[in-house]
């Protein structure tokens, strides 16, 4: 087996046989889903689907030798063909070749000696491309549409911030001070935050609060006391209060 003869040693080198099997399991499972389809027959004995380095697949039988010299992908997947939906039976093959995918990487990096810092860093590089199962089920793409909608948003991070505007721009001066001024400015910005009250309660300021700014009437509220939160918010395009909203309704 093409699996069995290629040993990567470094974590690039893990890591690019990682990408180079999970392409090839990508492929059987979306592109050439009909011929992996037709290769699954039930009649047949227990199969296993493998991910080669080479970014292609196969369909074939598990390793005679025991304990074999990578582990094994889930056995028998033909079995299920039949009996489930496509789709469903599709996306459960694919949950396995991720488990199989992470079990063959990290048996690289054990029996090569990779250590906590190498652990963490093939785990971080893996973690940044989608598993098989969100390729398979196209919940990569609706996780990328999703980001793209946050991106689209981004003139509302101003609502999600939780102090309110003007106070910013006082941080900024003085982390540009000296030291033996930063003290004055310190204080000076706590005072600025005291001074600062909710729209709807009255009350101060809070570093530890959500805070929500009127685009009407430039107000700054307590989240809880609109009952805004900040997932909420950042689906809004233009905040009104409840008094500026009540306003506008009136004839």
């Amino acid at each position: 087996m093409e699996g069995g003869q290629y040993n990567p040693r470094t974590v690039e080198e893990v890591f690019g046989d990682f990408k180079g099997r999970r392409n090839g399991l990508i492929k059987a499972l979306t592109t050439e889903v009909e011929e992996f389809y037709q290769q699954c027959d039930p009649e047949k004995e227990n199969l296993c689907l493998y991910g080669l380095p080479s970014e292609h697949w196969e369909v074939n039988l598990p390793a005679e030798e025991v304990p074999p010299e990578l582990p094994e992908p889930a056995l028998g997947i033909n079995f299920a063909r039949d009996g489930m939906q496509e789709k469903d039976w599709l996306s459960l093959v694919a949950v396995h070749s991720d488990a199989w995918l992470l079990a063959v990487a990290f048996y690289f990096g054990s029996r090569f000696g990779f250590d906590k810092a190498d652990r963490k860093r093939l785990f971080n590089m893996i973690n940044e491309l989608p598993t098989v199962f969100e390729v398979v089920t196209g919940a990569a793409k609706k996780q990328q549409k999703e980001k793209s909608s946050v991106s689209n948003h981004s003139s509302n991070k101003s609502k999600l911030n939780t102090k309110p505007q003007g106070l910013e721009s006082q941080e900024k001066i003085s982390k540009s001070q000296p030291k033996d001024e930063e003290e004055g400015f310190e204080e000076e910005e706590e005072d600025e935050h005291g001074e600062t009250l909710c729209g709807a309660c009255g009350e101060n300021y809070a570093s530890d609060e959500f805070w929500i700014c009127c685009d009407i009437c430039e107000k700054w509220f307590h989240g809880k006391c609109v009952r805004i939160t900040p997932a909420r918010a950042e689906h809004i395009k233009q905040y009104k209060c409840p008094s500026c909203t009540n306003k506008r309704a009136r004839p």
